[in-house]
């Protein structure tokens, strides 16, 4: 019988994750987020319990999938004194947490740890895909851990990651966060990239369309050019992935970079228009956003200018 499941973090990611499992005939038992009307409404959809604790999640679960947005919220679903998944001796024996956020490859590290010292077993499951992905079973998932950890919640991982074609094991914990952490600063660079290229295009007067045709058919192409391109001409940031979550991610990036001894200019002026565009109100705009800032009379109105 397929293992039980249960969820942590149920927003659109998350969520469409727990759709995706109990479609595919996986028990759904347990879900848990901090908007309680969240978790209480996926829970009537998929007919299981919208639990009050964290420890009751681990209870009703087999294999438990964390979807948290940042380090601290991560530490605090492990660590918090008066609830987490570990609390209460032998509780989470035998489980397996498999942790989807784009968090620090060192919390990573630090809750493989805990999960050991409570008999557990950890694998961070980076996503580098987005909510129709979520729903469809289609995630590209990079995973660190124990290979153990990896082979034995291997089946449900298959059923999210289009049957397995883009499920990897990239090594031990903190190491698949470290490569997410990467892909996210180039697709950021590429964004910002193309976002300043269509910005300029479009104050010289020439005809978007056909920059962006050229641009797929020469060496401005990129994935983002299809992802975003028209978005950000038709100034569409319909949020798949935030720009205050890209803004989040490169600085994990140039957090490792600098624990290297690197300098890497390009993702800082990356991080520093995502974090520009977060503290200007629109962060919960798509990472496309990032628009608003290049093409001329768009972004932020100046104050005291009407």
């Amino acid at each position: 019988m397929p293992e039980k499941i249960g969820f942590v973090g149920v927003g659109r990611m998350g969520a469409n994750m727990a759709r995706r499992l109990k479609e595919v005939g996986y028990p759904v038992t347990a879900v848990y987020d901090m908007r309680a009307a969240s978790a209480q409404s996926l829970a009537q959809e998929l007919g299981c319990e919208a639990c009050s604790t964290l420890a009751r999640v681990t209870a009703l679960a087999d294999v438990i999938i964390t979807v948290v947005t940042d380090d601290q919220a991560m530490r605090n679903i492990y660590t918090n004194k008066r609830d987490n998944l570990l609390k209460g001796k032998g509780a989470a024996a035998g489980k397996v947490f498999i942790n989807c956020a784009t968090i620090s490859p060192k919390v990573h590290v630090e809750v493989a740890k805990l999960a050991k010292k409570a008999k557990a077993a950890t694998l961070e499951a980076c996503m580098a895909s987005s909510i129709n992905q979520a729903r469809a079973g289609t995630l590209y998932l990079m995973c660190g851990g124990e290979e153990a950890a990896f082979n034995q919640v291997k089946e449900l991982l298959v059923k999210l990651s289009d049957e397995g074609k883009l499920l990897r094991h990239i090594g031990t914990a903190g190491k698949a966060a470290q490569l997410k952490a990467l892909v996210n600063m180039v697709m950021n660079i590429n964004t910002a990239g193309l976002a300043e290229g269509l910005g300029l295009a479009n104050s010289l007067g020439l005809d978007l369309k056909t920059v962006m045709e050229v641009f797929s058919q020469t060496g401005a192409n990129s994935r983002v050019l299809v992802t975003d391109g028209e978005d950000m001409v038709n100034r569409d940031h319909s949020c798949f992935f935030s720009a205050s979550h890209a803004a989040k991610d490169s600085g994990i990036a140039l957090r490792l970079a600098k624990e290297q001894k690197l300098n890497l200019p390009l993702a800082d002026a990356t991080w520093r228009q995502y974090t520009k565009l977060t503290k200007v109100g629109l962060g919960e705009l798509d990472k496309s956003g990032i628009a608003e800032l290049t093409f001329p009379g768009r972004g932020p109105k100046k104050k005291g200018k009407k």
